[in-house]
């Protein structure tokens, strides 16, 4: 323990002794360590940010459709791009028929313009559906005024809407929009709920949403257009089953033959995960190859800096040994000013990266996040840079011998 702290001091005062030189070598690492700690924090937050988004569309429903939402190629949406529209018979079949579902949601949208006499909203994004509407999946939708449209409602087919924040602020700027009417389409509807501001999800306003029963869609949009399904289940242990299920209740309700292929898709959450991890597969290895050059970089600089200081301090070294230093002793001193390198230029490198973290989530749409677990393994491998790069220059010096250093000029 002694000669480790003798080793630590001399270390410390050579360091002292060429500031600049340790500085500049410093400056290696850190830039090494902010460009690793730096990519791999703002996956991290691109990772959470579509995860939290995704989570949404609940872990426990699944959704029939005509295509699948991931994974088409042209080729392939030549060859699928003519399946048959999915109907509210199919919503009616898989409500009667099915076993594991717990709420089956028929969904249909279009976009178009809301207005209100002088104000208007362009792109809106109409929905179709029934009294579960809010629970399919597309969104942590929640009323904040009002209600949303109940059974009768859509037995009725009545004509009512529950429209999104951003439609009720604009629309509506200094009035109450419950029981007041407004125009989507060609139609007039009047408005029950407002729904809770919300946000984006992959890029879609959902405070631009005006939600509607599926049958007063028809009769404002017309009755062609194919639905989706959503199947929520209440369990997410029962996907497998209750998508086998309803593979069997689609083929039969539109009366498929056993060695034909399916003209639909179940598709899930998990699908959309699974997509994202392939894009951001390239992205960490982009993140490890460029990490992996900059401590590289820095590792050269750690072992160019040492051999010189080595070369400068060998009459240095031929006085310890002389005076009973081991070349244990002068290892350890070498590795010891190599790693208080890397150790300076990872905490330096450390604060900057959370500084940099900071401003990059706080001030700018692209998420960001410091994981501790990579921030310590990010740690932990550049001390072996410093070992690993100190190494040989620690070696040159131990092995030096003491008359030859002696006579050294």
């Amino acid at each position: 323990m002694r000669n480790l702290l003798e080793s630590t001091k001399i270390a410390l005062q050579a360091l002292w002794s060429h500031k600049l030189r340790a500085i500049l070598t410093t400056l290696g690492i850190v830039i090494g360590v902010v460009t690793v700690v730096g990519i791999i924090s703002i996956i991290e937050g691109l990772n959470q940010g579509f995860a939290n988004q995704i989570s949404s569309l609940g872990s426990d429903v699944l959704y029939i459709d005509r295509y699948p939402w991931v994974n088409t190629s042209y080729e392939e949406w030549l060859r699928i791009r003519g399946r048959p529209r999915i109907t509210l018979d199919h919503y009616e079949y898989i409500s009667q028929h099915s076993t594991y579902a717990k709420k089956v949601i028929p969904q249909v949208m279009t976009r178009t313009e809301v207005s209100r006499r002088e104000h208007a909203l362009e792109s809106v994004t109409v929905i179709g559906t029934n009294e579960f509407g809010l629970e399919g999946g597309f969104g942590p939708q929640d009323i904040a005024e009002g209600r949303f449209f109940s059974s009768l409602d859509v037995d009725r087919n009545r004509m009512v809407v529950a429209i999104g924040y951003k439609i009720a602020e604009t629309v509506f700027p200094d009035s109450d929009p419950i029981g007041q009417r407004i125009n989507v389409g060609n139609k007039r509807f009047l408005i029950i709920g407002v729904l809770k501001e919300q946000g984006n999800m992959l890029g879609n306003d959902l405070d631009s949403n005006v939600y509607m029963p599926y049958g007063a869609f028809a009769r404002t949009f017309g009755p062609w257009r194919s639905y989706m399904i959503a199947v929520k289940l209440g369990n997410p242990s029962l996907m497998e089953k209750a998508r086998m299920e309803l593979t069997g209740l689609m083929r039969t309700v539109r009366q498929l033959k056993p060695r034909e292929d399916n003209n639909f898709v179940i598709n899930n959450q998990e699908m959309l995960m699974n997509f994202y991890r392939q894009i951001t597969g390239g992205l960490w290895a982009t993140a490890i190859g460029i990490g992996g050059i900059s401590l590289l970089v820095g590792g050269i600089g750690i072992m160019n800096i040492m051999l010189v200081s080595v070369t400068e301090r060998t009459k240095e070294i031929g006085i310890r040994k002389a005076l009973g230093a081991t070349r244990l002793n002068v290892l350890t001193q070498f590795l010891i000013e190599s790693m208080m390198v890397c150790m300076v230029g990872v905490a330096i490198g450390l604060l900057v990266t959370v500084g940099v973290t900071i401003v990059i989530d706080k001030s700018t749409p692209l998420p960001a996040s410091i994981s501790i677990t990579w921030a310590l393994l990010g740690m932990g491998f550049v001390v072996v840079i410093g070992v690993l790069f100190g190494l040989w220059p620690a070696s040159r010096a131990a092995k030096l011998n003491p008359i030859d250093a002696l006579r050294y000029e």
